[in-house]
């Protein structure tokens, strides 16, 4: 008779391995998944504005990109796309869908705090409907990501309308990630 199966110190012995391996393996799935939760809010955060300039042109109206997370506590990246006139909303985000953990600052051209801004119906940046500077560059950072593995991403507005996302911790200007200083 042939005894098929495996003995107590095989599987013991298995089990042991597989935890090492787990035990190595957690920190850097827990950092990935820090991170993937920052990528996945500048990709949403990109997607409406992208979805208000594609609006703007569409709709041949002022179309709004309106960050309202961006001045809770902690920022967060809630938005909202509507008109700009009609204050029509056409399709909002909130952070709770994934990426509440992530923190978002926004400025203008000068640095200044803002929230907003408004695209033309020809896709280009134009003023917006509270007389604000429009926003032009929003960084997305998660304080929850271990400090050496931390992914941050920053989006770029330029006047022409054009969007950009890149990554604020490259140094080397030929890379594709690299910010701009002026965009």
């Amino acid at each position: 008779m042939i005894a098929r199966g495996f003995t107590i110190v095989e599987v013991m012995i298995t089990l042991v391995v597989l935890g090492i391996l787990i035990m190595f393996g957690a920190p850097e799935f827990a950092a990935f998944l820090q991170n993937q939760k920052t990528r996945a809010a500048a990709d949403a955060v990109l997607s409406g504005l992208q979805t208000a300039r594609a609006e703007a042109v569409q709709r041949n109206l002022p179309v709004q990109f309106k960050l309202t997370g961006a001045t809770a506590v902690p920022p967060n990246s809630s938005w909202t796309v509507s008109e700009s006139v009609s204050g029509t909303v056409i399709q909002t985000r909130s952070s709770d869908e994934g990426t509440a953990v992530v923190t978002v600052t926004a400025v203008d051209l000068l640095a200044n705090p803002v929230t907003t801004v408004t695209f033309s119906p020809i896709g280009g940046v134009t003023s917006n409907a509270d007389a604000t500077a429009a926003l032009r560059k929003i960084d997305l950072a998660n304080p929850m990501a271990a400090p050496g593995n931390a992914r941050s991403y920053r989006l770029l507005v330029s006047g022409g309308g054009s969007l950009r996302m890149c990554d604020p911790n490259v140094t080397v200007a030929n890379d594709p990630r690299y910010c701009p200083a002026t965009y």
